[in-house]
């Protein structure tokens, strides 16, 4: 039976008859670290199917080459039945636990509450703000904080932040209990850093090294380059904001700061990257064949592109517009989409980011205890 988007329980026997048919196979085993965790699994139990599903990049190189794909009478589509896997992961590890079984990350929801709090934060500012101060020009250092204080810009990403951080938090903690036990007595250095040194290269997202098909059954590297420049691009946004933050607490330089500024090249660079990926990503989504991918999951993985990609573009022109009368309303639509996007972040897409960490966590873990229990000639 194809694969569709249907109830739990079906989702789940689907992909588990092609998790089975795939070890029985066995022709993908070099592809990426999801074979060689299947190839050791007899058999494929709920936690198991977790796991693998998390530990799937997703590059559907095994789609493109698997003789029992489409229109085969197995109908195997691994990559899909493992993304529909993933997205019930997330919507069953869900934190608080009221939320579990209730979201649909169909991407909407994400948007609205983006939307939403550019809406809110801009009707607060407009009935606290006097007009002459919200539509005045300011310059030099405590600009942005004659518009909105420090103690509420603060206060608000600081709330959303630490709400955001906490959900995810416990969301992936009760994932890497849906895993099952994990092995014992594994060193823990080399773990952690081969975990590292995979999510950091994503070399996983390659099937075997030569990159991911699309369309037109070429090999290509270019999903992970934009994947690369997305990450690296949020790692400096963060990067901005922390030196911002010493600046202004140590040395007592207020925002904003000198084009040539450190926190401004960060932030810069950071953003560029982030627009470069969030592109990127979304043109090659569109140019995919549409086999290997459940329609259910693009949803949400473009609302996540277009937050990253609003907040990126809505940082350059607060930098702009800075020296303008035209800084407030910038300042509060990048706040808003800035706050919409911490609120949201653990309940949509995102999850795959810190739920795939754990799963290669354990893959690492178990190729260590594979090592360890080898019989030594």
């Amino acid at each position: 039976m194809p694969c569709t988007d249907d109830s739990p329980e079906r989702i789940a026997a689907e992909a588990r008859r092609a998790l089975e048919i795939c070890n029985a196979c066995q022709y993908c085993n070099g592809y990426c670290a999801l074979f060689r965790a299947l190839k050791s699994r007899r058999q494929v139990g709920r936690a198991d199917m977790l796991f693998l599903a998390n530990l799937c990049h997703s590059c559907r190189s095994c789609y493109h080459a698997c003789q029992y794909a489409p229109p085969h009478a197995f109908a195997v589509n691994l990559p899909k039945s493992l993304s529909l896997v993933r997205q019930d992961s997330y919507r069953d590890h869900a934190w608080p636990p009221v939320l579990r079984g209730r979201l649909r990350y169909s991407g909407r929801a994400v948007v609205v509450a983006a939307l939403l709090a550019v809406a809110g934060l801009s009707l607060a500012a407009f009935l606290a703000v006097p007009p002459e101060t919200l539509f005045g020009q300011h310059a030099g250092p405590g600009a942005f904080y004659r518009v909105v204080p420090w103690e509420i810009m603060a206060g608000l990403a600081g709330i959303a932040m630490l709400w955001s951080l906490l959900a995810i938090g416990f969301s992936v903690a009760a994932f890497w209990r849906s895993m099952g036990p994990a092995p014992a007595n594994v060193p823990l250095l080399p773990v952690l850093r081969e975990t590292l040194r995979d999510a950091a290269t994503l070399r996983n997202l390659g099937g075997g090294g030569a990159g991911c098909d699309g369309r037109d059954g070429g090999l290509s590297q270019a999903r992970r380059r934009c994947h690369h420049a997305l990450f690296y691009g949020v790692a400096l946004c963060f990067t901005a904001t922390g030196v911002a933050t010493l600046y202004d607490h140590l040395l007592g330089w207020q925002a904003p700061y000198p084009l040539f500024s450190l926190p401004v090249l960060l932030g810069s660079l950071g953003g560029a990257g982030m627009i470069a990926g969030t592109t990127g990503l979304a043109l090659l989504k569109r140019r995919a064949d549409p086999g290997p991918v459940a329609a259910s999951v693009t949803g949400a993985d473009y609302a996540l592109l277009v937050l990253l990609f609003l907040t990126a573009a809505s940082g350059f022109a607060l930098l702009g517009l800075r020296d303008t009368a035209a800084m407030g309303p910038a300042l509060l639509v990048h706040l808003g989409i800035v706050l919409g996007l911490f609120a949201t972040l653990p309940y949509g897409k995102f999850l795959h980011a810190p739920f795939r960490v754990a799963a290669l966590l354990r893959a690492a873990m178990e190729r260590q205890a594979e090592a360890r229990d080898r019989p030594r000639a």
